[in-house]
């Protein structure tokens, strides 16, 4: 089926140089999007775009619809689809873009480069036995939940359109189909180096590494030991990352090596969630079983993940193989120690200190362990802390956390800044609205099913400005009610 008309670039403001596609071939496979029958576009992030410096207002919504739908496409962008390996749940399978095209590399006007990604785009030489297509609304739930990571602040992929493609998917039911277009920084993941390691090819992975380095670490071009400074460099940006989910309470679902990328951005939102009541044991995904990615088990898995990166690297970390396992090792056992260094500041700044003390992380401790007994909500919670006027809750009368919250306060009286400054410093630290799971739930039913995109748009206005005591958005404040918790959530694969 031959594309249509292509798009102006000029009207959109597209600059494409496409330097993956320019590395061996053996890391992808060229081809197009597969067409679809009727697609029309659900949704166009224009902020995004702009921020991009392209712009779709002025584009016919025909044109944007053969566009993001890769019916159309200019002939700047070279469609590739990425080879990538991954341990899922453990098990090293080798993958690829099973449904999804990179379209290329778009340079902003500021010299930033990002991936324009398709996901759902048709089958690919890496399909396997899937269709290579996507549902509705597990594309909806990519764009509200990366949009709301976004407004919290926390590198994350982005989502720049979905369109509905006028034609069904079979999961367990006929379900409307939909394409989404990704934005990232690059697609690179632990994955990446772990297929061109499984061939064995020693300079490819060289290849790769100096690439990687060039486009998302060119300052350790001139380190002493360029691949141990990009093994500590992207240990350092996951530590990071991780912290912040807990911070937030996010629930990754998926955390296998081809989820995991090199340049430190939360990727594929499959089936994440947010945590109601605290819980650290906490697990949404319909296929995690036994727990491999539960909530608190996920700084242990993102090392575990690392040391998957640093076994690809190790003939270029050092020449001699027992010397390259200890610097490697080194490097991996220091991921703990990392990342309880950012758990804890963030900690600190949702509990409004600016200052360091030693007893601070019992401090922390215990404040969790007393949600965790009496299942007090998680963002909730910390939000109270932050209001001026604190909430008549009567869980909050229980004597344990009468206690905790006098040692609290006695802790904010022995630092110089002042209490509204403590505040002020929570409430940028404690969001007061997240995707709560039954909320998009229920935006993604009305969408799916009914095509109303009312609640999904008003969600979005809530979940984009998280920290915001806007009184129009309370609902979305409110956890679930017993006949309202989602207990499990779906990869929509």
């Amino acid at each position: 089926m031959k594309t249509d008309t292509k798009p102006a670039n000029d009207r959109i403001g597209w600059r494409f140089d496409n330097s993956y596609a320019r590395l061996p071939q053996s890391l992808y496979a060229q081809l197009h999007p597969v067409p679809v029958r009727a697609p029309r576009v659900v949704i166009v992030n224009h902020a995004l775009a702009e921020s991009l410096g392209l712009d779709f207002r002025t584009l016919p919504e025909a044109e944007a619809a053969l566009l993001f739908s890769g019916n159309a496409l200019p002939d700047s962008m070279q469609p590739i689809a990425q080879a990538y390996a991954g341990h899922q749940f453990g098990h090293l399978s080798m993958l690829g873009d099973g449904r999804a095209i990179l379209l290329g590399e778009h340079v902003t006007p500021a010299g930033e480069r990002f991936d324009i990604q398709l996901k759902g785009s048709g089958q690919t030489p890496f399909s396997r036995r899937g269709d290579g297509r996507a549902a509705l609304a597990p594309m909806l739930r990519e764009y509200i939940i990366s949009e709301a990571m976004h407004a919290l602040h926390i590198p994350t992929t982005r989502s720049l359109a979905v369109v509905a493609t006028g034609e069904s998917v079979m999961r367990e039911t006929m379900l409307p189909g939909a394409i989404l277009t990704r934005v990232a920084a690059s697609h690179i993941r632990v994955g990446t180096f772990e297929y061109v390691a499984g061939t064995g090819d020693k300079a490819g992975i060289k290849t790769l590494a100096d690439y990687v380095i060039q486009r998302h670490y060119p300052d350790l071009s001139e380190a002493e030991n360029p691949y141990l400074a990009l093994l500590n460099s992207v240990i350092e940006r996951q530590a990071s990352l991780v912290a912040q989910w807990l911070l937030v309470g996010f629930i990754h679902g998926v955390m296998n090596t081809d989820n995991m990328t090199i340049s430190g951005e939360t990727i594929d939102y499959g089936p994440c969630a947010f945590m109601d009541a605290y819980d650290p044991d906490t697990v949404f995904s319909s296929i995690d079983q036994r727990g491999r990615y539960s909530y608190s088990n996920q700084p242990h898995m993102a090392q575990w993940n690392l040391a998957r990166f640093a076994e690809t690297l190790l003939s270029l970390i050092h020449p001699e193989q027992e010397k390259a396992v200890a610097l490697a090792e080194q490097a991996i056992h220091a991921f703990p120690e990392i990342y309880q260094a950012h758990w804890l500041a963030g900690m600190r700044r949702k509990l409004g200190l600016f200052t360091e003390e030693a007893e601070d992380s019992e401090l922390i401790a215990s404040l969790l362990t007393w949600m965790h007994k009496h299942q007090a909500d998680y963002t909730n919670s910390f939000r109270a802390l932050a209001a001026e006027t604190f909430p008549e809750d009567a869980v909050l009368q229980d004597a344990d956390f009468v206690a905790w919250h006098a040692r609290w306060q006695a802790r904010l009286s022995r630092q110089s800044e002042s209490i509204a400054s403590a505040l002020g410093l929570m409430r940028a630290n404690n969001p007061a609205v997240i995707p709560r799971n039954h909320r998009v739930e229920e935006a993604l039913a009305a969408a799916s099913e009914r095509g109303d995109y009312a609640l999904m748009q008003r969600l979005l206005a809530a979940v984009t400005n998280p920290y915001a005591d806007a009184p129009e958005y309370s609902e979305y404040r409110t956890p679930p009610a017993p006949s309202e918790r989602v207990y499990q959530t779906f990869c929509g694969t």
